[in-house]
């Protein structure tokens, strides 16, 4: 059975090693000096990163004439957001930002994003701004504008706290670094941090906060056409009108990562690796439990390392885990399960250290599991319960009101067998081998019977 789960496992993996394709696969198949589309599309996060960095990697490698990043987000995570502009910054190829198509967005993460790159153009009806960093970790937002601030344009943030101000201070910093760097509205950008300022295509233009308006990717080109730009330490005249476009999408592995650091999906890994590894420890030898616990377990562990998780509400759903197995193998008539499932809950809520509602564990997954984990509980408790006032089994009083028959006797001593072993019998009446008898009662390691009537 070992031998064949084992062997069906070796068969799984190498299925899947040979259905993977290889990592560069999309790069061979581009055309020489093609201008890469990529498209950055919902919430910036870890698998919006990987596959923007590993884009501009392979589109430099493949000589591309340039990369052309179309976005449309909402923002998302500052650590996934400056890995993505580092990237942007150190290519060895123009990168052009282009907010599109109507009706998109460039926000939060996203105009810093856009403001990163060696030009800057919007799709009309599109928008970017409200840059002020999401307060983390528990830290209060800005203030919002009350009607005693006495004026109807948005007020400056008044971030309270110490490390609140930090954050604003150094996102302000950062954007206004990108904005020299690039010759670009430094003014506006900062009021894009300390206000949460938004600005319509129009007004982004007027304001010098991009370069140009374009309705399509054709007009794009054909305005850009001719435009020097400063590259690192060169300067690059563009010419992008007969350029072949090649469209970089995202492969297995940003799709991997794309499910794996989803909230929902690494805290069912970690809870499904957690109870596989108790499962086996408590039944080894079975094999497939303590496997597909630690894969799982590995698995959430790297979607942890790269999202915004609290060590405290980890602390206390691995705690509220430890809890509830001590009340399986020590029950405490619910008082260990009952708080093992009230710590479990409360982690679960604690666990993603951000306001991002995309980075949130949702609602009924918590609620779900934690209803779940306190029927565990109870169910745990009503097991010991039963047990403990079930009737005895074992020992003499297990034998009461048995019919049992004489074995053998041994100097002058009646024995009878009961649970495979031998016991001695009082009895009023004289007993011999073969005799029936009815235990009534126990005296000390003795059984007290009746003889059958014949």
């Amino acid at each position: 059975m070992r031998v064949d789960l084992r062997r069906a496992l070796l068969l799984f993996l190498l299925a899947m090693l040979a259905w993977v394709p290889q990592a560069g696969a999309q790069s061979t198949s581009a055309p020489q000096s093609a201008v890469w589309v990529l498209r950055l599309e919902g919430v910036v996060g870890p698998a919006s990163a990987d596959y923007l960095v590993r884009g501009l990697e392979e589109a430099a490698a493949a000589g591309a004439r340039a990369v052309l990043l179309e976005m449309d987000t909402p923002g998302g995570l500052d650590l996934s957001m400056r890995q993505m502009i580092s990237a942007v910054l150190a290519s060895p190829i123009p990168v052009i930002g282009y907010v599109t198509p109507g009706g998109a967005r460039a926000a939060s993460a996203g105009t810093y994003l856009l403001y990163s790159c060696h030009l800057a153009a919007m799709a009309p009806a599109t928008n970017l701004g409200a840059a002020t960093p999401v307060s983390i970790g528990g830290l209060p937002s800005p203030r919002s504008p009350s009607p005693e601030d006495g004026a109807d344009t948005p007020q400056e943030a008044a971030p309270d706290g110490a490390m609140q101000r930090k954050i604003i201070n150094d996102a302000v910093a950062y954007i206004r670094g990108l904005a020299e760097l690039r010759n670009r509205n430094a003014d506006w950008a900062e009021e894009a941090v300390r206000k949460g300022s938004s600005l319509s295509a129009q007004a982004a233009l007027e304001q010098q906060v991009i370069d140009l308006i374009a309705v399509d990717r054709r007009a794009l080109f054909e305005q850009l056409d001719g435009r020097v730009i400063q590259v690192g330490e060169r300067e690059l005249t563009l010419d992008l009108s007969d350029a072949p476009l090649f469209e970089y999408l995202p492969d297995w592995r940003s799709d991997f990562l794309a499910i794996i650091t989803n909230p929902n999906v690494a805290y069912l890994l970690m809870l499904i690796g957690i109870y596989g590894l108790i499962f086996e420890f408590s039944n080894p030898g079975f094999g497939v439990p303590g496997v597909l616990g630690v894969i799982s377990l590995m698995i959430a562990l790297y979607a942890f390392q790269v999202l915004p998780i609290s060590y405290a509400g980890l602390g206390l759903m691995l705690l509220g885990i430890g809890l509830m197995v001590a009340e399986a193998y020590a029950p405490s008539f619910g008082i260990l399960g009952i708080g093992g499932a009230i710590a479990f809950t409360v982690g679960s809520i604690m666990l993603m250290d951000t306001e991002l509602p995309a980075y949130k564990i949702a609602w009924p997954v918590i609620l779900a599991l934690g209803f779940s984990t306190l029927l565990v509980a109870f169910g745990i408790v009503a097991m010991a319960l039963r047990a403990r006032n079930r009737p005895q089994t074992l020992g003499t009083d297990a034998a009461l009101g048995q019919w049992l028959e004489v074995e053998t006797c041994r100097d002058g001593q009646a024995l009878v067998r009961f649970e495979s072993e031998l016991w001695p019998v009082d009895c009023d009446r004289p007993l011999q081998t073969g005799d029936r008898v009815c235990v009534t009662g126990s005296a000390g390691l003795h059984l007290i019977v009746e003889k059958q009537e014949t």
